[in-house]
């Protein structure tokens, strides 16, 4: 399925290995583009031929279309249709959303969801490397949920957003009267991920004194508060994303060349707009169909996609987010919105 992605899969009612239910919910996720046909109350046959080829054919059929009718095959009614997940936008094909948040048709999008299918079902640290806006929580989140700790918690922690005296205590926790203002002891964002995922935004901005703790902790899963001297085992997955070069980083002793091989494990990256453009009209429909649950419904008119076509787009899939919903409030009452509501930097089409 990895190598190629088929239109159905036929599961059988018994699986020697894993639990039926779970298998097909993992790939309803996964694959939500795949018709699902279950094996479950068909006449059985000796061999290979259970379930029998008739039945098989007609359930296979039906899968594809609800409507159809095949004359010479017997009824089938105890063979149910999984039906695949609901996409977020109602217009897109369930083959454009590769992973949950992931929309694309493009060589770049497709490698990079095969990319996180892959790695998901393993605890290995994951590095997101991306430029800004391209959605790098997004493919964490999805890392997360294809994950078996989908049930535990996803904390994130912005590493520039937070000053870095307190980084330290954000990250690992700290006991009452560690530091002044630590009127009680609170738990670290790591301690807070035990049996998730943590995510780590922009991890080239942490501080190189922090950087060799967190190689400690990635090294042995141990962690001590700031001002206790117990150490406290945590089972966290860790994933980290940045838009700098982090290998370029570590040759000026800007970033620790030994932090940088563990986070990179597995390294994915996110390829910007500008050079997967075919990608365009599929985001826009989805933006849409968002903007559409908390405003009359909109459509963009050929000229105005065809601006959108032509910028280069330094901002990413955040910036066409923002422009579209710029223009749907522009457009008011109006169904469709134009050139003259589309400001790209400032400037109108």
């Amino acid at each position: 399925m990895e190598r190629r992605i088929p239109e159905a899969l036929v599961v059988d009612h018994w699986l020697p290995d894993l639990e039926v239910e779970g298998f097909i919910s993992w790939v309803r996720e996964a694959f939500p583009g795949v018709d699902i046909v279950r094996a479950d109350g068909m006449a059985t046959g000796d061999g290979p031929r259970s379930p029998r080829r008739h039945e098989l054919l007609h359930a296979l059929r039906s899968a594809e279309d609800e409507s159809f009718n095949l004359p010479e095959a017997a009824p089938v009614a105890a063979v149910p249709r999984v039906v695949p997940m609901p996409v977020a936008a109602a217009e897109l094909s369930t083959d454009a959303v590769l992973l949950p948040g992931l929309i694309g048709a493009s060589v770049g999008m497709r490698t990079l969801a095969r990319m996180v299918r892959l790695v998901a079902p393993r605890s290995a640290t994951v590095l997101i490397e991306g430029e800004t806006g391209t959605g790098k929580e997004v493919v964490a989140r999805a890392i997360h949920r294809l994950s078996p700790r989908v049930q535990k918690p996803f904390v994130t922690l912005n590493c520039a957003a937070i000053p870095e005296a307190l980084l330290e205590a954000e990250l690992f926790g700290h006991t009452r009267g560690a530091f002044t203002g630590a009127v009680q002891s609170r738990t670290g964002r790591i301690e807070a991920a035990h049996g998730g995922t943590l995510f780590l935004d922009e991890i080239g901005e942490m501080p190189l004194t922090l950087q060799a703790k967190m190689l400690r902790f990635l090294e042995n899963g141990e962690l001590q508060r700031v001002g206790d001297n117990e150490t406290i085992r945590v089972d966290v997955r860790v994933v980290g994303a940045t838009h700098r070069d982090l290998e370029r980083m570590s040759g000026e002793r800007s970033f620790r060349l030994d932090l940088y091989h563990r986070l990179a494990v597995f390294p994915v990256t996110i390829p910007p707009l500008r050079e997967r453009k075919e990608d365009i009209p599929l985001l826009v429909a989805y933006f849409l169909d968002k903007l559409g649950e908390e405003m009359p419904q909109k459509r963009l008119r050929p000229e105005a996609m065809d601006g959108l076509l032509s910028y280069e787009w330094p901002g990413n899939v955040r910036e066409l987010g923002h422009v579209l919903e710029r223009a749907a409030i522009l457009a008011e009452e109006r169904p469709e919105i134009g050139p003259e509501e589309i400001v790209l930097r400032r400037k109108r089409l």
